[in-house]
């Protein structure tokens, strides 16, 4: 069932002062792209008496699959290691497709690269709690991600970095 801009709850229309539609955002289907899980000291890993180290690493990635549609994937991998032993480690992939119209080209970039993975962290979060549970290990519970400031540390990073020219 199709729904206008202005009573879907997952669009977000913004309006130029002239009351026309600029932009709008729409959440078209979030899911789990790929999960993995490695228990691979169980059961000796259950009955350590110290805690484990977490690493966590982050990755995102979006395309184009269609007209104004694209879908984002947030990769979240937590590795939980004593010493040199890993004691579980999960990923999950947690994916999006996203309608975004009227949005010009120079600022499509930030909107998939901060608000689409904004929008799946919390589902990508509750998706690492439930993997790390059902693997008998306490849930981790990841704290909030600004990925404005991540954005904008990559854009930093890239203007840092020298170009060699090619020969």
């Amino acid at each position: 069932m199709a729904e206008s801009p202005a009573t879907n709850a997952d669009s977000q229309p913004a309006t130029a002062p002239e009351g026309g539609i600029t932009a709008q955002f729409a959440i078209e289907k979030i899911y789990v792209k790929d999960l993995s899980l490695e228990n691979p000291g169980a059961p000796q890993s259950f009955q350590m008496a110290e805690a484990p180290q977490v690493e966590i690493g982050l990755r995102t990635r979006a395309e184009a699959v269609g007209a104004d549609t694209y879908e984002c994937v947030l990769t979240l991998t937590v590795t939980a290691k004593t010493g040199d032993k890993t004691v579980f480690l999960v990923e999950a992939a947690q994916a999006g497709v996203f309608s975004i119209r009227g949005v010009p080209q120079q600022q499509l970039q930030p909107v998939l690269a901060i608000h689409c993975p904004a929008v799946l962290f919390p589902y990508a979060r509750e998706t690492v709690a439930d993997a790390t549970m059902r693997a008998g290990f306490p849930p981790v519970h990841l704290a909030p991600i600004n990925f404005e400031a991540l954005y904008q540390q990559q854009l930093a990073q890239a203007a840092a970095t020298p170009t060699t020219a090619p020969n």
